[in-house]
């Protein structure tokens, strides 16, 4: 008969937990007390008088006696309504509910109650069918067809309950199809904690921990009520089961809500739309969810939107992200991610933030195996451009700009801020290091400025580091030159015909050629084998001019650093700062979801978890904001120790500090013509001109370059950052500083 089970009438409403799993002196309402917030001696049975006109207006009941009611409690505000079990109602006043230009009366109609505790002045009309629930202040409940719990909810944790069988555990299978990386769900979940989990899968020691620190998080009990917090609304939805919402949330036309916790308050509102189904997860705080999207097995980070269709299956997304029209597929993506268009496919990838993809990137769709377990690792700013093909298995190095086209081979690319072309023409791939200082300054530092006013978080669980130029971009910088220097000798080598000697050699030999005349390497093919898996030429273009780039993007990040951190210490002398700050250069960094922390930190952070010394998630997230707190200093101490290893002097002193200074000055003069340029090509364009009668239609269209926002914002910002300079300054000639 379908699983269909015939019970008494009177047995509705009752028996929510079985007995078996109650103790003695326990009852089924043992958590439904505890998660219930009216005070006892403020509610009342039902008069006689009250019941008489509940049963006048069409309400039923099986036992009166189980309704309990705070004053004031007007009983004609519930009509045509039935109730079974124990159901506590608090105030009810002839007050209408204004939402949306939405006049709703309070009161309960044409509804379904069993055993639930509603607030004060709720209005709940049309509802099919409500079960198990505590319900806050002042919601709105409008033609929903079905809301209930069972009593082994696990509201998206990847918990088991009391009784329950370890598969029934819902893992989430994060950067690889074959499952080798799953973790568990939680409420409170970040990207950093996905990402130590999926990363350190040999390390089993550490795995069983995180698993026992997510099972002890929460109440494993059989019970619990789900929950709606006040002033929230839900219109027109179909099925909502074991579902916990929080504060101020809005669900209308809902498909299908399960297995999920919808976080939500009045200072960071979830809203979830028309047509979209959710299963098993966890959504953050102020979380846009509409048109139709799909999300299995999953955790949204605060602050993000599935938008017009997006389908987010066995992922984590990170904060600050928006997904729309596309699909994202066994991923873990950190904070500030944007993905959008029809066409757009992301699976079996970590993609470590502040990224965007591009229509029709297919980044991990197809495979060059057999095998189902290939995965992509791309670090942060990583952009793929129009209808870019990405095959499994590749790597990229920090804001990597891929240019359409059809990546058919395996790529690990170890230049950061490059520029990936395919040139199916001359059948070669071709790498531009440094290609966004070279050539798109006005993006590069707009993406900065970009991501800070998006993160509208009230709450900040998850920090993030957004300017571009941190420690470990400093460190692919780092690599990278010394990787320019080899592959530039091993050109040079092979172009004169000679064998390819040592590396250091080698490298030595590039070095020279590097910052030696430009007539000297001009007409050398550089190439860069090892980062495509192919025998085709990997060729590196205008390798010189990165070079000099890369330099500067070290001297500046250095400069930058320091000069912030003498900004904030008034007091603070330079030989004060030469003893703090002076040291070796930590050349390991680890990005936590978007926070950055030295590998040993990492590496010691996580030797206290696998000794139980850290012992749940509420602690690690104090860890990880212990780190932060001491992130600036492991920012300023790394930036000195750059400048040192850059000018080749490990004891920095006071008059070459000065130059550098100064040096810094003109820096942000280029800074400041680079984005106007890089902004202006946009306007010199003739073919953006074409469609314009005249320069001055166009000017009335697209302004000019002076005009545009972010160009003077960054005039405004090198203005400060040269005054910050002047009075360093001033303080070192003084010797204030």
């Amino acid at each position: 008969m379908n699983d269909i089970v015939v019970h008494a009438e009177a047995s509705l409403g009752y028996g929510f937990v079985p007995e078996k799993y109650l103790a003695q002196g326990e009852n089924e309402y043992r958590i439904r007390n505890l998660q219930w917030t009216g005070k006892v001696e403020e509610y009342r049975r039902l008069e006689p008088a009250e019941i008489e006109t509940l049963a006048r207006n069409d309400n039923r009941c099986s036992d009166w006696g189980k309704i309990l009611i705070r004053d004031p409690f007007e009983p004609a505000l519930v009509r045509n309504s039935e109730f079974a079990g124990l159901v506590r109602i608090g105030s009810l006043e002839r007050v209408v509910l204004e939402h949306h230009d939405m006049m709703i009366p309070a009161g309960i109609t044409d509804s379904r109650i069993i055993s639930c505790d509603i607030g004060d002045d709720c209005a709940i009309h049309a509802c099919a069918y409500i079960a198990h629930y505590v319900i806050g202040d002042r919601c709105i409940l409008l033609n929903n067809d079905e809301i209930h719990v069972t009593d082994h909810a696990k509201w998206g944790n990847g918990i088991i309950k009391e009784g329950e069988a370890e598969d029934v555990r819902v893992w989430l299978d994060v950067m690889n199809e074959a499952g080798g990386r799953s973790v568990l769900a939680f409420d409170g979940m970040i990207c950093a904690d996905a990402y130590l989990w999926a990363k350190r899968r040999e390390d089993t020691a550490l795995m069983e921990r995180f698993k026992d620190m997510t099972q002890a998080a929460f109440d494993t009990r059989r019970g619990e009520y789900g929950s709606i917090g006040s002033g929230s609304i839900l219109k027109s939805n179909h099925i909502i089961k074991d579902v916990r919402i929080g504060e101020s949330a809005y669900i209308k036309g809902a498909n299908k809500l399960k297995n999920l916790t919808i976080k939500s308050s009045e200072a960071e509102r979830t809203q979830i739309g028309e047509g979209v189904e959710m299963v098993n997860g966890i959504v953050g705080l102020g979380c846009r969810v509409f048109y139709g999207c799909k999300a299995v097995r999953f955790v949204m980070g605060t602050n993000s939107a599935l938008k017009y269709g997006a389908r987010l299956i066995h992922s984590v997304l990170g904060d600050n992200s928006t997904v729309s029209c596309c699909e994202i597929l066994n991923n873990l993506i950190f904070p500030a991610h944007e993905q959008h268009h029809n066409t757009s496919f992301l699976v079996a990838a970590l993609v470590r933030g502040q990224s965007n993809m591009a229509a029709g990137a297919t980044i991990g769709s197809n495979h060059n195996s057999r095998a189902n377990d290939g995965e992509i690792d791309a670090g942060r700013g990583f952009w793929p451009g129009l209808s870019t093909s990405v095959k499994h298995s590749s790597r990229f190095a920090s804001y990597c700009l891929l240019s359409k086209g059809d990546y058919r081979f395996e790529l690990d690319i170890p230049f950061p801020f490059c520029l990936v072309a395919d040139d199916a023409a001359r059948d070669r791939l071709e790498l531009m290091p440094a290609y966004w200082w070279m050539y798109n300054m006005y993006a590069l530092l707009r993406n900065e400025v970009k991501f800070k006013a998006r993160d509208k978080r009230q709450i900040t669980t998850q920090n993030v580091e957004f300017s571009a130029l941190a420690p470990d971009t400093v460190e692919e910088i780092f690599a990278a030159l010394e990787l320019l220097e080899l592959r530039t000798g091993e050109s040079w080598y092979a172009f004169k015909g000679k064998a390819t000697p040592e590396p250091e050699e080698a490298r030595a030999r590039g070095r020279e050629l590097l910052t030696g005349p430009k007539e000297h390497i001009d007409s050398l093919e550089v190439r860069a084998q090892g980062t495509e898996n192919s025998k085709r030429p990997v060729i590196l273009l205008k390798p010189r001019r990165a070079y000099k780039a890369y330099r500067h993007m070290l001297r500046w990040y250095a400069m930058q650093t320091l000069i912030g951190y003498f900004a904030v210490r008034p007091d603070s002398g330079f030989s004060d700062a030469a003893e703090v700050l002076a040291g070796p250069r930590l050349r390991e960094w680890e990005n936590l979801g978007g926070q950055l922390a030295s590998r040993e930190k990492v590496e010691h952070l996580v030797s206290r978890i696998k000794s139980g010394e850290v012992h749940g998630w509420d602690e690690v997230h104090n860890e990880y904001a212990r780190l932060w707190a001491e992130y600036p200093l492991d920012k300023a101490q790394h930036a000195w120790a750059t400048l040192c290893d850059l000018l080749g002097n490990p004891e920095l002193d006071r008059e070459c500090f000065v130059r550098e200074v100064s040096r810094f000055m003109d820096s942000t003069r280029f800074v400041e013509e680079q984005i106007y340029l890089t902004r202006g090509k946009d306007f010199a364009n003739r073919f953006r001109k074409a469609t314009f009668r005249g320069e001055e239609e166009m000017r009335a269209v697209l302004g000019t370059p002076e005009a545009a926002s972010f160009v003077r914002q960054s005039r405004a910002e090198m203005e400060r950052w040269r005054a910050r300079a002047d009075a360093l300054l001033g303080r070192l000639a003084s010797g204030v500083a």
